[in-house]
Order: C-alpha cells, then sequence, then structure tokens
C-alpha cells in the first residue's frame, strides 16, 4: 500500500441511513482534494447491515477502505480505539458518521497541525455563531453542565471535549490511544486529558457544526458519562496510566503495528 497521509475514522452503530451518503461526501471531498487518504468505518455489532452497507461505499478504494467489525457493542470509545489504532495515515481524523461538523471543516484542523498542534479538535464552543442547528436545549445544558465537571476533574483550559471531530498527528497516536481505558461516550475526556499530561500541544478550533436528528446518545448515556471525567482523574491520581515510567509507556511504533493488519 502506498503511503497515506491522512486516514478518517468513523465509528458507527445502527447507521444504515445516515453512514452511506456521509461516506459518498467524504469520499467526494477527499478524491476532489486528490490527497492520498484512507477509510477505516468500526462498526460496533450493528444489528442493520450497516457493516454491509459501509462496505459497499468503500469497495471502490480497494484496501484504502476498510471496515472492522467489533463481535458486539463495545461502545464509540472503544470503537474510535481501534480505529485510531489499525490506521495508517500520517495524520488521523475521527469523525461522528453523521457528519455533525462538515468534512471540509478537516483543514481548519490541519492547519493547526501545520502550526505545532499535535491534536487538533473541532469546537462548538468557542464561536457559537458556526452551529447553523442548534440541539434541544436540554441536550445543550447537559453539555454545558458536563464541561465544567470535565474543567473541575479532567481537562482544563477546554471549552468543548465532545465535539466528534478530532485530528491527530500519528506519532501520539498510541501513546494516548494504547492508555485509554473508557469504552463508552466519556471517552473524549481521558483522550484529551491524557494529551495534556503526556506535554502534548492541543488546539481547539472552531468549526460548523449541525445538530443531526437520530442522535446515538441517549439522555441516560450522556448522564453515564458524568462519572467519566472522575473516573479519569482517579485514574491520574493512583498512576493507572503508568504515565511516569518509560518502562510502561507505549511505543507507537509497536501499537501500530500490532493492529496494522485488522
Amino acid at each position: 500500500m502506498s503511503r497515506v497521509t491522512t486516514s478518517i475514522v468513523v465509528p458507527a452503530y445502527n447507521e444504515v441511513r445516515r453512514l452511506p451518503p456521509s461516506l459518498e461526501r467524504i469520499l467526494e471531498y477527499a478524491e476532489a482534494r486528490g490527497c492520498d487518504f484512507e477509510v477505516l468505518v468500526v462498526d460496533d455489532g450493528s444489528t442493520d447491515g450497516t457493516a454491509e452497507a459501509a462496505a459497499a461505499v468503500l469497495a471502490r478504494l480497494g484496501e484504502r477502505g476498510r471496515v472492522l467489525r467489533n463481535p458486539e457493542n463495545l461502545g464509540k470509545g472503544a470503537s474510535v480505539r481501534r480505529g485510531m489504532l489499525a490506521a495508517r495515515g500520517a495524520r488521523v481524523l475521527f469523525s461522528d458518521a453523521d457528519l455533525s461538523a462538515p468534512i471540509e471543516e478537516l483543514e481548519k484542523l490541519e492547519r493547526a497541525l501545520d502550526e505545532g498542534a499535535g491534536v487538533a479538535i473541532g469546537s462548538r464552543a468557542m464561536d457559537r455563531a458556526l452551529i447553523e442547528e442548534r440541539q434541544p436545549w436540554y441536550r445543550d445544558l447537559m453539555g454545558r453542565l458536563f464541561n465544567l465537571l470535565v474543567q473541575v476533574f479532567a481537562v482544563r483550559g477546554i471549552r468543548d471535549t465532545q465535539c466528534g471531530f478530532k485530528l491527530f498527528s500519528a506519532e501520539v497516536i498510541a501513546p494516548i490511544f494504547g492508555r485509554t481505558r473508557v469504552d463508552r461516550f466519556g471517552f473524549d475526556v481521558e483522550v484529551l486529558a491524557l494529551a495534556q499530561q503526556l506535554g502534548i500541544p492541543v488546539a481547539e478550533v472552531p468549526v460548523r457544526w449541525r445538530d443531526s436528528l437520530g442522535s446515538r446518545v441517549t439522555l441516560w448515556q450522556g448522564a453515564r458519562a458524568f462519572v467519566d471525567p472522575m473516573k479519569v482523574r482517579l485514574g491520574l491520581i493512583l498512576g493507572r496510566y503508568y504515565l511516569g515510567s518509560a518502562a510502561h509507556r507505549p511505543d507507537p511504533r509497536a501499537e501500530r503495528a500490532s493492529v496494522g493488519g485488522r
């Protein structure tokens, strides 16, 4: 396989309707730019034919289009982790299946990496004028309360940890995702907390965003995620992430090579 400059990882669970149009849009965008790219869909134990629908769209990419199938529903965090560690690109984006943040916003994140960041994250909070369609008031309120909790326990200085549009340089992926433990919707907090603890520069970038009907995050799941910042903080205090020991620090080359053939 020739060199891949950008990998795009899309976690998906029962997205047979929304995913194919999103993949078509991603492919059209990447092909128009003329960049060397790959697309990985991680199917999280879907029961509606999501994996087959994704494979049909990606078939024209050959080995640059892959569908990784979880044997059961493991959670968004577990799916993103698997896709990120399996990606081969010099830069790796993970994006929600509904493209709430348009794929064209990738160029903003790329500029942040060009300027020295190791991680660039899309943000809805930095410029709310860019929000084209807002989510319901109760979800917005829950998000604001969640971010306050995140600021207290886990991640300082970032206003929106949960936007599903994040770009990583290849060299930071294994040190971060090789340590992650949170398998469900609070995983973003853990990822960013680890980046900060490892001294990796994180750039928060305002992006266009539109609320998409049919969110897979239920209110109960959102409520459960409130525990995750405290879990991450406790893990950091107890040394469960092995941040201080070089002997336990994941080797990016070994980690990425071990998953590259999936």
